[in-house]
């Protein structure tokens, strides 16, 4: 089908309320802290309060933003949008090992990056911890012209292609499309772009000098697809001249980083075909239930809309309308309008045999800011529901280094004038409380799954608590409602908070599970 028909079409039959909620949340993505208030969107997308209203009530329904008060926050539930981009390309499944390995022995970060259009994604970062390092986060865009990756993914790009990157330049010569960069200086390097990414293409690798920023330095070469030659993806190391300068980082770092890719390659030759996953299920039945609880209120196409791209995923990388359409259970036309708007946003795009494809700019939804989340911020909102349903003081903890302690990471208190009170950040003997009785994992508390202290830290203090496991099932933290003992009996805290504590653990590892599918938590 000719380019042209397909935008037509694509214009013509795309779905207004799912652009709207995509232009919602690529306000919240690129917001301070992926937050904003209902006024303050209601102003940057020019949408009605009406229209914003209920589209963030939608998103809310669907777990991808919170509601509090005035403010929208982007959840860590969006992130399965971006884990199903990732899990199609399966480069960092792949080979993100190989790049931490590097990390570690170069003591330098490390950064694999994919091609989007005129610009490049970081789909994985290694990083190393200095007061001077590293800040990109996964998902974030950068102009081509001013990284090292740019010019070898620009060796492959066409007439079309630079004359898109031309007309960008032109209309942004500040590069103030591009968020994660410092703004352009005027007069600053890009017009030999061109130069330099024929010269990237006969070396083989291509060198960054503080283009970004002063200071930062990387050296980057590409890892190809052993099918087609092309450039799958590109591996750079990242420094900063207090550590290298930029011909010290060709001489002294490029061979080894050679050396790595080579061994990318070879991992991605020796790669078995992917096993597909099961897809989503039951997301029509789902959307259609929540359509007749909330009414108008619940923007059906809007949900409809962004479950279509969760049908991608390992082994589900190049779908069909029919695939898609029996994948989320949606009509075959649906899927059809949800695919096209897709295409208009720049999310997906067509392939071989009439399927789709999705591309990296579905990163922009909120996978920047989501992939530095924490533990502590993934419990926070669901410890402060836990003390309001119990009317009594939540808390999150890990276990310290020693293994002898318990270290508070997150508190939700009750509004009591007599309850417990203690600061993120404190540290208890881990043997003497519930918390720690869990992260040390007794025989006893292992078999029952939970931990019951009665006022053997302090007299009138009875606590009760239960795990919190990550993807592997290894438990990284522990939470726990701590009251005083004349409120309730040893056998009411079984009774009547256990299930809320396992309710909530079990909120808290849902969103866990699927924020550290591609990306480190933080559990401190």
């Amino acid at each position: 089908m000719p380019a042209h028909t397909t935008h037509d079409a694509a214009r013509d039959e795309a779905v207004a309320p799912l652009l709207r909620g995509i232009a919602v949340l690529g306000r919240l993505t690129g917001a301070d802290g992926g937050t904003l208030g209902l006024s303050a969107l209601e102003r940057t997308t020019g949408l009605a309060r009406s229209t914003v209203d209920r589209l963030t009530a939608t998103l809310a329904r669907m777990g991808y933003v919170r509601l509090d008060g005035r403010d929208v926050a982007l959840a860590p539930r969006l992130m399965e949008l971006g884990n199903a981009y990732l899990a199609a390309l399966r480069l960092p499944a792949l080979l993100s090992a190989r790049a931490d390995g590097l990390a570690d022995e170069l003591d330098e970060s490390v950064s694999l990056a994919v091609g989007d259009r005129d610009g490049m994604r970081f789909i994985h970062q290694a990083t190393r911890r200095r007061a001077m390092s590293l800040s990109f986060r996964i998902g974030d865009l950068l102009p081509a012209e001013r990284t090292a990756p740019g010019p070898l993914f620009a060796a492959e790009w066409t007439a079309s292609d630079w004359h898109r990157w031309r007309e960008r330049r032109a209309a942004d010569p500040g590069d103030h499309s591009f968020p994660a960069v410092p703004p352009r200086e005027p007069g600053a390097p890009g017009e030999d772009f061109a130069r330099r990414a024929a010269k990237a293409a006969a070396d083989g690798w291509a060198l960054d000098d503080q283009l970004i920023e002063p200071g930062l330095v990387a050296v980057s070469v590409p890892v190809r697809d052993p099918g087609t030659g092309r450039v799958a993806c590109v591996a750079s190391v990242v420094s900063h001249t207090s550590r290298h300068t930029a011909p010290d980082l060709r001489a002294a770092l490029l061979p080894r980083l050679r050396a790595a890719v080579a061994a990318m390659e070879d991992d991605l030759r020796a790669a078995p075909a992917p096993e597909p996953g099961p897809p989503p299920a039951g997301l029509a039945l789902w959307t259609g239930a929540s359509k007749q609880e909330l009414g108008r209120e619940f923007v059906e196409s809007l949900a409809r809309g962004l479950t279509v791209l969760t049908a991608f995923g390992e082994g589900r990388s190049a779908l069909t309308l029919t695939q898609v359409a029996q994948a989320t259970g949606l009509a075959r036309a649906t899927a059809r309008r949800a695919l096209l708007t897709h295409a208009r946003a720049g999310l997906v795009a067509a392939a071989a045999g009439h399927t789709f494809t999705l591309t990296p700019r579905v990163l922009s939804l909120g996978f920047p800011p989501l992939s530095r989340t924490s533990l502590p911020e993934i419990a926070q909102p669901h410890l402060t529901a836990l003390a309001e349903r119990v009317h009594e003081s939540a808390s999150l903890a890990v276990l310290s280094d020693s293994g002898e302690e318990i270290q508070y990471t997150a508190r939700a208190s009750a509004a009591r004038v007599l309850s417990a009170r203690v600061t993120v950040g404190t540290r208890l003997p881990a043997r003497a409380t519930a918390l720690g009785r869990v992260l040390l994992a007794l025989p006893e508390v292992r078999a029952r799954g939970y931990a019951l202290v009665d006022e053997e830290l302090e007299a009138g203090l009875r606590a009760i608590a239960v795990p919190v496991r990550d993807r592997t099932g290894r438990v990284v933290a522990a939470l726990n409602v701590a009251l005083h003992a004349a409120r309730r009996t040893a056998d009411d805290c079984v009774a009547q908070i256990l299930p809320e504590l396992r309710h909530t653990a079990d909120l808290v590892e849902t969103e866990l599970r699927v924020a550290g599918r591609f990306c480190r938590v933080a559990v401190v």
